[in-house]
């Protein structure tokens, strides 16, 4: 698995969980501040695209995962 994909696997997940975690609705439900989780996600996601660098590829990277186009 490329580091770009593992990165992509990972925020998809964290916002799936935040979401069961933060909606009232949800079986899982905990908090809503479980949501702040899924704004931090996707602001670093929109960080990510816009400035084409990610902290998590970068450390992912250096534990030896492989960069990928």
């Amino acid at each position: 698995m490329k580091s770009w994909q593992f990165v992509r696997l990972m925020a998809g997940l964290f916002i799936l969980l935040s979401l069961a975690l933060g909606v009232e609705g949800s079986p899982l439900f905990v908090s809503p501040w479980w949501l702040a989780f899924t704004a931090f996600v996707g602001v670093n996601l929109l960080q990510s695209g816009l400035t084409q660098w990610c902290l998590m590829e970068s450390i992912l990277r250096k534990l030896g995962l492989q960069p990928g186009c």
